[in-house]
C-alpha cells in the first residue's frame, strides 16, 4: 500500500472527512506528529516509502527531502513555498502542488480584523481596562481612510475589496498581478514607495524578495502616515524587526498586527512584547471554511499526481 505523508497541524489528528478520498484510493496515511508541527527528525524518519506528501509550514531541509526516497509530490494546502527547497525538489523531480486561492478569504478577513481593531485601538484599550485603567484613544474610521496594500494576489486582492466596499481609498502594488486584478473607482494601482507614502493602514500580502531582505525597513516606514496600522499576515520576513520597533517607539507605527513568525510559536522578543503590537497565532488560514477548501484541493492535487503515475 501506497503511503501519504500528513503534516498540517489541523489534519494530522486523521479526522477530517476531506482526507477520506486518500483511503478511498487506497493509500495509508501517515501522521508522526498529531496536532503539532514535526521535527526535521520526525519528517526523515516517516517520508521513507511516502509517495506523496500533504505538507502545511513546516520548515523542510534538503536533508528531508534526501529522505524522502520515494516520494512523487508535495501538495500543499495552502499558497506558499517559502518553507520548501524548490531548488532541490526539481532537481529531484518531485512535484509540488499548491491550494492556490482556497484560503484567501479567511486571510483577508483577519487582515481586515486587525486593521480595524489597530485604527480603533481596541487591543491596549482592553488590556487597560483589565488593568483597571480607563483608556480612551481617539480612533480612525476606515472610511475615507487611505490603505496601503502590498501584493495583489488572491488574498491581497479579497483584502483591497473588502477595504473599498468599506469606502476606503486603496493603493496597491503588485508588479506581477494582472492589471485587471481589481477595478474600482477607489482603488489605484502605484509603485511601491507610493503604495506606502502616507497610507494610514499598510498590509502586507508579498512573497519574500529573492534575496531575503525585508520590505518594511526604516526608509519604508518613514513614508507611512504619522500612528498608521501595519497589518502582517504574509511573512515575518517582510519586516525588518529592529526598524518597527523603533518606529512604534517613536509613534511613527501605531499598531503593527502580525500573524506570522520566524519559528512557531516564536521565541519572546522586545517587539513582541510591545504594548502596540497586536498577535495572532497563524489563524490566518485557520477557519473551518479555508481549511475545508484548501485540504480538498491539496488532496485533490495529490490523486491527480499520483493517480496519473499509477496509470
Amino acid at each position: 500500500m501506497m503511503r501519504i505523508l500528513i503534516t498540517p497541524r489541523s489534519l494530522s489528528s486523521g479526522s477530517h472527512p476531506a482526507l477520506q478520498p486518500l483511503r478511498a484510493a487506497g493509500f495509508d496515511l501517515v501522521m508522526p506528529t498529531p496536532g503539532a508541527t514535526p521535527s526535521e527528525a520526525d519528517l526523515i524518519a516517516a517520508l521513507p516509502g511516502c509517495s506523496g506528501w500533504l505538507a502545511g509550514v513546516e520548515p523542510v531541509s534538503e536533508a528531508v527531502i534526501a529522505a524522502a526516497t520515494d516520494l512523487r509530490v508535495i501538495s500543499r494546502n495552502g499558497t506558499g513555498v517559502d518553507n520548501l527547497p524548490m531548488a532541490y525538489l526539481a532537481q529531484r523531480g518531485i512535484a509540488v502542488k499548491r491550494a492556490e486561492g482556497t484560503n484567501a478569504r479567511g486571510v483577508a478577513e483577519l487582515a481586515l480584523t486587525l486593521a480595524l481593531a489597530g485604527l480603533r485601538d481596541i487591543v491596549p484599550t482592553h488590556a487597560g481596562l483589565q488593568g483597571g485603567a480607563w483608556p480612551r484613544r481617539v480612533g480612525a474610521e476606515i472610511r475615507g481612510a487611505r490603505i496601503g496594500v502590498i501584493g495583489l494576489g488572491a488574498i491581497g486582492a479579497s483584502f483591497a475589496e473588502m477595504c473599498l466596499s468599506l469606502g476606503a481609498r486603496v493603493q496597491g502594488n503588485d508588479p506581477f498581478a494582472p492589471e485587471d486584478r481589481i477595478v474600482h473607482q477607489g482603488f489605484e494601482r502605484v509603485g511601491f514607495d507610493d503604495a506606502l507614502r502616507g497610507a494610514q493602514v499598510l498590509s502586507l500580502h508579498a512573497p519574500l524578495p529573492a534575496d531575503g531582505s525585508p520590505l518594511l525597513e526604516a526608509r519604508a516606514l518613514s513614508l507611512l502616515a504619522t500612528g498608521c496600522v501595519v497589518v502582517n499576515t504574509a511573512r515575518a520576513g517582510l519586516v525588518d524587526e529592529a526598524a518597527m520597533l523603533a518606529a512604534l517607539d517613536a509613534g511613527q507605527v501605531g499598531t503593527y498586527a502580525t500573524d506570522v513568525f520566524h519559528a512557531e510559536p516564536p521565541e519572546p522578543s522586545a517587539l513582541l512584547r510591545h504594548g502596540r503590537v497586536v498577535t495572532t497565532t497563524h489563524i490566518g488560514g485557520f477557519t473551518g471554511a479555508s481549511v475545508e477548501r484548501s485540504t480538498r484541493r491539496a488532496v485533490a492535487n495529490l490523486l491527480e499526481v499520483l493517480l496519473a503515475h499509477a496509470d
